[in-house]
């Protein structure tokens, strides 16, 4: 009875393990991407630290030239004042004693110059560590935010089901966060139509036209390109900008001949009046 019961608890703990490996292997594989990202905020952060310590030593350092620079500028204008002062007082004396003075007072006027420019040359080497020290930042707070991003594939298709939900605030946030954060990848140019696309059923016709662009220019043989020239010009012609919307549309029918887009560019041109190669209108 004891072995039986001995052997019941070993198989259990047996399956309780297989069962959590089981559970695991999907985790490890899922949070393998943000372990790198973390490794990555990590290592920036240690670049971080030793960018703010190399900057605090080289702040004290110029601080503590400033002061003495301002020490210095401090008894030279003293020094000035008293030998002012003493031509003031020997006026009477002899020509070649106020000579000697007014040398002296031209060499420490000199000094002053000098030392005003290196305290000017101090200031500018401040700036530039300020703002190398402001850009590393910037680059910290964007690795940081990435960590924190889900997975592009994962952000791609909440952004999708948020737009064919008609959510169109949450879609523009994900598509948005998308192309921030994952700009080289192939589904950057569907997130940048689908905020083209939001733009376009809001009226936001030059906002749509901005996006699309974006489609067209960075994206030129994606899936999305055609679609994309097309809707640009109609966002055109609903801006007034008919010349423009036609050529459009025009390239649409010229590059994609065979498409679904090539014939929605027919049926526009020919609701307008003007041919799919010409530039007269039809009579």
């Amino acid at each position: 009875m004891v072995s039986t019961m001995k052997t019941n608890r070993l198989v259990s703990r047996v399956a309780l393990l297989a069962a959590m490996l089981v559970v695991a292997a999907p985790a490890f594989s899922v949070s393998k991407e943000i372990v790198q990202l973390q490794t990555q905020v990590q290592q920036l952060q240690d670049q971080m630290t030793a960018m703010k310590q190399s900057f605090d030593e080289r702040m004290g350092v110029l601080q503590h030239l400033i002061e003495q620079s301002t020490d210095n500028v401090n008894k030279l204008a003293t020094s000035v004042n008293t030998l002012q002062g003493t031509i003031q007082q020997q006026q009477g004396d002899s020509g070649s004693r106020v000579d000697q003075i007014s040398g002296q007072i031209q060499a420490l006027n000199d000094t002053m110059d000098e030392l005003k420019a290196r305290l000017a040359k101090v200031s500018q080497q401040l700036e530039t560590l300020q703002s190398a020290q402001q850009s590393l930042a910037a680059q910290q707070a964007q690795q940081q935010q990435l960590a924190q991003m889900p997975p592009p594939d994962v952000l791609y298709n909440n952004g999708l089901r948020d737009y064919n939900a008609g959510k169109n605030d949450l879609a523009v946030q994900e598509f948005s966060d998308y192309v921030k954060f994952y700009p080289t990848t192939d589904l950057a140019g569907n997130a940048y139509f689908y905020l083209a696309e939001i733009d376009y059923r809001q009226g936001n016709y030059q906002e749509a036209v901005k996006n699309y662009d974006q489609v067209i220019q960075n994206f030129p043989t994606g899936n999305k390109a055609p679609a994309s020239e097309l809707k640009k010009g109609f966002a055109l012609i609903e801006l007034g900008q008919k010349d423009d919307g036609i050529a459009a549309l025009r390239h649409v029918v010229q590059r994609y001949p065979k498409s679904n887009e090539a014939l929605q560019a027919r049926d526009r041109l020919r609701k307008l009046g003007v041919s799919t190669t010409g530039t007269s209108a039809r009579k």
